[in-house]
């Protein structure tokens, strides 16, 4: 194989147009890695914010940076030979990126913790719209507020990457979900699981719902203080949990002086967790929906879009078809 490839690498922090295509050494991979041929990459906000100097952008070492966290592809080599994940095994998972080189790029490195096999139901473009997503989501709704039967879960943001997998986790396990979206996406909330709606545009949430168990806060407080106003939607004990990194500024003191138990999350990527939702996926018990696919030489473009705010599901750069 070549030892160059074609990445989207930035030279500098700032805007979407920092992204710029080049050809780069492609990365060895070391002791327990598999070199994986990525077919499609997902978009997601944290890579966004990194770029334009926050997110993770403290852990740059130095320019330029291939970003990228989400892949599907073929394995090319795998740790060991006897690996059950041998070469030209169709896989997908999620980079620990910026420690690693991206995925924003034609191979990548990743740990053997962070790669499973894809669901044979998805094309490559589908499946590199499930891992960090679906992993956050996962943690947030299944492994911190523990979604279970009769449990009312308000979730912000439901139509977006990670909340279209919130909400069908939390239905999949009996939680009552309610979910907040645009007037265009009512619909599309109630075909994933959502039991009630609640329109942001024609109405506040915290006037339409009371006395929940958990809220699954996907905004912070940059939209509208959506954050705080979520204090009051909880009953007494109840959980809120933030994910976006850096958007409530003074969340645990707020929650503290509402009385609110609450918690950040940080999405783990882990394989074992990933098979997992890999055979809600072949069960079909859970969707990923696909709203634009770009191609590599466009991933400025897509990471416009992404900050237009409004996306339904994911954004995935088309890597193998550029």
């Amino acid at each position: 194989m070549s030892t160059t490839m074609r990445a989207a690498v930035i030279n500098r922090t700032g805007p979407a147009e920092v992204l710029e295509i080049a050809e780069v050494p492609v990365p060895p991979k070391i002791s327990a890695e598999f070199l994986i041929e990525v077919h499609a990459a997902g978009i997601n906000p944290i890579e966004a914010k990194s770029r334009a100097g926050g997110g993770v952008s403290a852990a740059f070492t130095g320019f330029p940076v291939t970003l990228g966290a989400d892949f599907s592809g073929v394995v090319v080599e795998s740790p060991y030979v006897t690996h059950p994940l041998e070469p030209g095994t169709e896989v997908y998972g999620m980079s620990s990126t910026p420690r690693i080189p991206g995925t924003y790029a034609q191979f990548a490195p990743v740990s053997e913790m962070s790669v499973a096999r894809k669901p044979k139901n998805l094309t490559h473009i589908e499946a590199a719209g499930v891992p960090l997503a679906a992993l956050t989501a996962w943690g947030a709704v299944v492994d911190v507020a523990r979604a279970h039967e009769g449990q009312r879960m308000l979730i912000h943001a439901g139509s977006g990457g990670v909340g279209h997998f919130a909400v069908q986790f939390a239905r999949y396990f009996g939680a009552h979900v309610i979910a907040t979206g645009s007037t265009r996406n009512v619909s599309f909330l109630r075909e994933l699981g959502a039991a009630e709606v609640i329109d942001y545009t024609t109405s506040r949430f915290e006037d339409e719902v009371s006395e929940v168990d958990a809220v699954i806060d996907l905004i912070g407080n940059v939209k509208d203080n959506t954050g705080s106003r979520s204090l009051k939607t909880l009953r007494k004990g109840g959980l809120l949990v933030n994910v976006p990194t850096g958007s409530w500024t003074g969340f645990f003191e707020e929650a503290a002086d509402a009385g609110i138990r609450a918690t950040d999350y940080k999405v783990s990527p882990d394989a074992r967790t990933l098979d997992t939702i890999t055979r809600l996926i072949e069960d079909g018990d859970v969707k990923v929906h696909i709203d634009r696919v770009f191609p590599l030489a466009e991933a400025a473009a897509a990471h416009a879009a992404l900050e237009e705010g409004h996306t339904r599901g994911k954004i995935v750069l088309d890597i193998a078809g550029s």
